[in-house]
């Protein structure tokens, strides 16, 4: 999927004035394009409020990473589960008006959570740094920060506000993007968790190598369906190298009972992530305790 990193229109400064020059493909062509784009822009925004060094300070202070695969593959029921805390979706609005993301983080580890993952985007999915800081200080777990990371200097947002691990979408990042964000996320002794949505994005992160996350995304970014036999066919025809390469094997999206679990668990993914299906429960923590359980 090709996804374009900023809008092919380049502003140019006239008179102390910035204009943008009209271009015939200026709009985002999908939601994926637009999201990026506004990242772009936000990112650059941050940089202003909060220079690096002083989040490298912040850093300094923190206690080491927690070892996010190591939770992953010491669960006691496979495949280990990262509970996801997201408000919205673009796909789908508001998930869970009443939002009390330490609350539903703590039902999550009371529940059997092997990790947790954080929405931090603010505008398309009404998470937040702020919200990935508090749930930090209350619950012990590995925590994912789930955003759309760009560059560098976001893997240090991450860190600074408490993440063990972060996501690298391989959709939106070319083959030397993932290589530099990965080294930059070991500096900082962040794990990595790589998804992919197609065969062609699981074959150039298996050409890179050293990823030993990697996450199959069940959803079509281009419709928002999702379907489990992606992560079966994928799972199927890169059996070798996934093995060869000793990756530890997400399912993402569209899980929503012990019988999906099952089924991905048989092709070789480990692990899952789970957000939206247990987001929409009543009671959250035996919703994810029947989800383990079956």
């Amino acid at each position: 999927m090709d996804i374009r990193r900023r809008p092919p229109n380049p502003s140019v400064k006239v008179a102390n004035l910035e204009y943008a020059i009209p271009h015939s493909e200026a709009e985002p062509r999908n939601i994926l394009e637009k999201i990026v784009w506004e990242k772009d822009r936000e990112v650059e925004i941050a940089r202003q409020r909060m220079p690096l060094e002083k989040l490298k300070s912040q850093i300094a202070a923190l206690n080491k990473p927690k070892d996010f695969i190591s939770a992953l593959r010491s669960a006691s029921v496979l495949p280990a589960v990262i509970a996801e805390v997201k408000k919205a979706s673009p796909s789908r609005g508001i998930i869970r008006e009443e939002f009390n993301p330490v609350a539903i983080a703590k039902d999550y580890q009371a529940g059997g959570a092997s990790c947790l993952s954080v929405l931090t985007d603010k505008t398309f999915f009404k998470g937040g740094f702020e919200v990935l800081i508090e749930i930090r200080k209350m619950v012990d777990l590995p925590i994912l920060c789930k955003d759309f990371i760009l560059m560098p200097y976001q893997l240090y947002q991450a860190r600074a506000a408490g993440a063990d691990a972060v996501l690298l979408i391989a959709a939106i990042l070319h083959d030397q993007d993932l290589q530099y964000l990965r080294k930059v996320a070991s500096t900082l002794g962040l794990t990595v968790l790589v998804e992919v949505h197609d065969s062609e994005e699981l074959e150039r992160v298996l050409n890179i190598g050293s990823f030993p996350l990697i996450g199959i995304n069940n959803r079509d970014l281009r419709t928002f369906e999702t379907d489990l036999a992606t992560t079966e066919t994928l799972s199927k025809k890169h059996e070798k190298r996934l093995t060869e390469q000793g990756v530890l094997v997400v399912s993402e999206s569209g899980l929503f009972d012990r019988s999906d679990l099952n089924r991905v668990f048989a092709v070789g993914a480990e692990a899952v992530l789970v957000g939206e299906s247990l987001m929409r429960k009543d009671d959250i923590r035996s919703g994810l305790r029947d989800l383990i359980g079956g």
